[in-house]
Formats: C-alpha cells, structure tokens, sequence
C-alpha cells in the first residue's frame, strides 16, 4: 500500500499558509530554564471565582449537552444588554448574536459568510496574526495597509482609500490594538464609516479588548449610527476582559442575514459553543464588573513600568493606549526584529515577539506583553538592560 506523505496533498491556501511567528519563540522558551515571557497574549489571571463557580455548577448540574446552535437565550440576551449598557447599540439576541469557540471561531465564521473567491479585505497592520490567515482561507485576498508609529499607530483614512478597489468587500479593523496597544480616535472611524458607506463595504471590527483601555474612549464602531451598524460584524468575546481564555466563548453580532449565514457554518462545524463556558459567560456578564476593573488597575500599573523601562534604556516605545501589549521600536540595537529576539531569548532568557510577525509596518520593532507579574516585569527589564548596554 502507497504510504500518503509530504505536502503535495494540502490544498494550495494551507500550504501557504505562515507558521505564527508567536508560537515559534514561545516553543522555544518552552525548552529553556528560568525565561520570563512577554510573548503570548493571555491574562496571567485566573477567572474570577464566581464565574468558575458558575462552570462547575453547571457540570454539576449536568449540563453536558448540546444548546442552540447560535447559543443559549440567556447568554445572547446577557451580550445584548452588555452592549446596549456600554455603547449604547441594541442587538436582537435572537437573530443578530451567535456565541462562538472564542473571536478566532467567530473571524472564521465571518469571512467564510461573507467573501467569494477572490474578494478583498482591507486589513490594517501591525495586527493579530490570524487575521491575514483567515482571509486567505476563507478564499480571499489580505490587502495590508500598514499603520505608522508617527501617526500613534492610528490609520490614515487615505491609506485605506487608495486601497479601495472594485473587488474590495470588506474593511476590517481591531481596536485596541493588538499589538500596539494604540486606541481608533472617534473621527478616523467615522472617515471609515463613510467609506463603507460610500462604497457598499462591510465592515468586520475585533474589539475582544474593548474594556482594557487606560484613560482613552474605546468606540465601538457600530455606535457611530445606525446605518453603518447594519453593515458592521462586531466580533467580542470573554478571554480578556474576563481572563477566559481557555474557556473559548466569544461571540459575533450583526445583521440578521449575515448572522444567519454565520449559523449555517457554525452548525455544519462546531455545533454549539461548550455548554460549560457558556454558563460561565452568562455569570462573568452578571458578576465580572469588579473584576475586569481590578484586573485593569493592574495592568495600567504594569503598563507603566514597562514603557517608562524601555524607554529609559532606548528603547523608544509608543505609549500604549489598550489592550496589554507594548511595541518598542528595536532599531537602536542595531537588529532586525527576529535576530534581536533570538539573541534576548538566548543571551537573557526573555521572551518577545518579533514586529514582522504581524505584518507590514511591524518591523523594527517586538511585541512584549504584560500580562504578566509586575515582579517578573522587572527582572526582565533588568535583563533588556543588561541586554542593550551590550548591543545599544
């Protein structure tokens, strides 16, 4: 019998596809003694009591089958009034929500709904490396326009103009940013807004770290009116705010129509979200204030003393605005972004992300996040210190 092997058999957009530049140096941390990582992006914290209590009741309750498929009534009605409370947009829970396997089923899920083969989304970068992925396997065409550290990371409304095409679909956008931490002003989305509009675009916005702001607005984009809401997919979810990320639960809201097409995929792949995490989503809703606002005091605290450290010893780093990430600028080292993140894991034992693995306009420069003990920030910036005195 013919042993099957190689890559010859993987269809062309697989093949294609980039291994994440994030899990590469996490691998290799993981085979090394006493590394401090500031590279994957995930709460240190474990989920608040209340909600894990929430899980296991539900076992115990023997809660162990299948819901809905677009989710339980009682959380999709729980995110609709969550979101109604905080921006102030009314969702049907019944027909504009799906609970989803975290934001990553959820991305999935809408470029498959929504793009034919050869249909282009505006995405803009530095950003979250599946996002370019799941384009590519939803059958269209990633087209990066790169965001600048001059312009605070902000988009430039012209750069996505020209971008503009006949066979543009979509615009996507994910703020607070992950990587860089910036936060979209108010009057760059509504020049994005009236992009959509004027062109009949879809608009797709990943604001899975919309609480995790430190003395900025974060806008929800569907709020800006109610026309540019009917053709938004808003995409959040539970695994930051409420540091959930194993329990992958997130969820999409939109249009009917387009949250339909969502079900019809999500039914033929998944199912349902896990009836566990679900019942834990619908407690962090009710319970999880105190929570997300203690976890925030701490970050900003982290936040801090990471970008007043590695600005100190030349590494000129943007001040973050959300989320849980900071981007220093390498270049004073005298590296690119991958030789400078070899060499830190090897010679000091941290852990970052190279810039490029987040697409264009991400070189130069490393991912650290600090998601991580205020104590373990500093050991590594003793280390980043030591780091550069050698290579500055």
């Amino acid at each position: 019998m013919q042993e099957i092997a190689g890559t010859q058999y993987l269809s062309k957009r697989v093949a294609g596809l980039k291994p994440s530049g994030i899990r590469k140096f996490f691998d290799i941390a993981a085979t090394m003694k006493d590394v401090i990582s500031l590279g994957i992006g995930e709460p240190d914290f474990t989920t608040p009591k209340p909600i894990l209590e929430a899980g296991i009741q539900s076992l115990q309750r023997g809660e162990t089958h299948y819901t809905s498929n677009s989710g339980k009534m009682e959380l999709r009605q729980g995110i609709a009034q969550n979101i109604e409370k905080l921006y102030s947009v009314k969702y049907d829970p019944v027909n504009e929500i799906i609970a989803t396997v975290g934001v990553s089923e959820a991305l999935y899920l809408t470029f498959t709904a929504i793009l034919d083969p050869g249909d282009e989304v505006i995405i803009p970068t530095p950003c979250f490396v599946s996002y370019q992925a799941e384009v590519i396997l939803a059958g269209g065409v990633a087209v990066e326009v790169p965001s600048r550290l001059e312009n605070n990371f902000q988009l430039d409304p012209d750069d996505i103009r020209k971008a503009i095409t006949p066979r543009t679909k979509c615009i996507f956008i994910g703020y607070p940013s992950n990587p860089t931490g910036a936060v979209a002003e108010r009057n760059i989305l509504v020049e994005i807004a009236r992009m959509a509009e004027e062109h009949d675009l879809i608009v797709v916005s990943d604001e899975i770290y919309d609480r995790l702001v430190y003395g900025f607005e974060h806008v929800c984009f569907p709020s800006l009116s109610e026309s540019i809401k009917r053709r938004t997919v808003l995409l959040g979810g539970f695994s930051k705010d409420y540091a959930m990320t194993g329990w992958r639960i997130g969820y999409a809201a939109g249009p009917s129509d387009i949250i339909k097409g969502l079900v019809r995929i999500h039914q033929y792949t998944i199912m349902s979200a896990p009836t566990t995490a679900q019942d834990a989503a619908i407690e962090a809703l009710k319970s999880g204030e105190p929570y997300i606002k203690e976890m925030v005091t701490e970050y900003d605290r982290r936040r801090k003393l990471l970008v007043s450290g590695l600005n100190r010893f030349g590494l000129q780093t943007f001040e973050p605005r959300g989320a849980f990430y900071a981007f220093p600028n390498i270049r004073a080292s005298g590296m690119d972004d991958e030789t400078f993140c070899q060499k830190l894991l090897e010679e000091e034992h941290v852990a970052v992300v190279p810039g490029n693995s987040f697409g264009p306009g991400g070189e130069g420069f490393v991912r650290a996040c600090y998601a991580t003990s205020y104590e373990q920030i500093e050991e590594a910036l003793r280390r980043m210190e030591k780091f550069m005195s050698r290579h500055g």
